[in-house]
């Protein structure tokens, strides 16, 4: 991990930046030279972790907890990251929730939930980083190749991923003239914690089998794939979805 090379380093806030992919982004993004604002919505304790992690290999690192489907709450986190450092160049929406159940048997009170952090809170973040990132800033937004996939049970998900995928070309043609890129970034099967639960051995074999490199993809695949969209090398890449997947089809 780098050190800080400037007074003024570039700035990052990472939503769900506690565990799986969130987690990777911010130690990537901090190892990138980022300062970085740790958003977390209830576990405070993995949130500090990261915080240290990154501190004791001399980067910036702060964490801020917020319901990212209330605006009071995030705007308060983009507050913080102002007030410590100048400004933010970097927003990664990567918070999201999974519950998973066939199309007819789906509670109804758990797809508002569902919509409510998926949907509504990418909103909530999306208008945030429109009002607030510097000139040269990126936004990314977190899909899921389970838009094109249509496995039976994610149909709740995939449809919230769905509206976050139009919002990303709509809020990237709406910053004309910003020099502000918008992208989302949607992963295939990823091995983190919240992927592999619940699933037996034989499941994950056949989901590791699936993408032609034969293998699940990790939070550092992922995490590497942020790292260019918000770095030098990738602002020509505006208003895409960017299929991490390994190749499956």
């Amino acid at each position: 991990m780098t050190t800080q090379s400037s007074t003024t380093p570039r700035v990052a806030l990472v939503t769900g930046g506690s565990r799986g992919i969130g987690r990777q982004i911010t130690r990537q993004l901090a190892a990138d030279g980022f300062a970085v604002a740790v958003g977390y919505a209830g576990n405070k304790e993995a949130a500090e972790e990261v915080v240290r992690e990154i501190e004791a290999a001399g980067g910036a690192a702060f964490a801020a907890g917020a319901d990212v489907a209330e605006e009071a709450e995030v705007a308060a986190v983009f507050d913080l990251a102002e007030a410590r450092y100048g400004g933010i160049d970097a927003v990664v929406h990567a918070a999201g929730r999974m519950p998973l159940s066939p199309i007819a048997e789906l509670d109804l009170a758990e797809l508002d939930s569902l919509y409510r952090t998926n949907i509504r809170g990418t909103f909530v973040v999306d208008q945030q980083a429109a009002r607030r990132l510097r000139p040269g800033g990126a936004l990314v937004n977190f899909s899921s190749s389970i838009v094109g996939l249509a496995f039976p049970g994610y149909g709740a998900y995939a449809a919230s991923k769905g509206a976050v995928e139009a919002l990303t070309l709509v809020l990237a043609r709406e910053l004309r003239g910003r020099d502000v890129t918008v992208n989302t970034v949607a992963p295939g099967p990823t091995a983190t914690e919240l992927f592999l639960d619940g699933k037996d051995e034989e499941t994950v074999a056949r989901l590791a089998a699936q993408p032609p490199l034969e293998r699940l993809g990790t939070p550092e695949d992922i995490a590497s794939v942020v790292s260019f969209l918000v770095g030098p090398a990738g602002r020509w890449v505006n208003g895409q979805v960017l299929r991490a997947n390994g190749g499956i089809i």
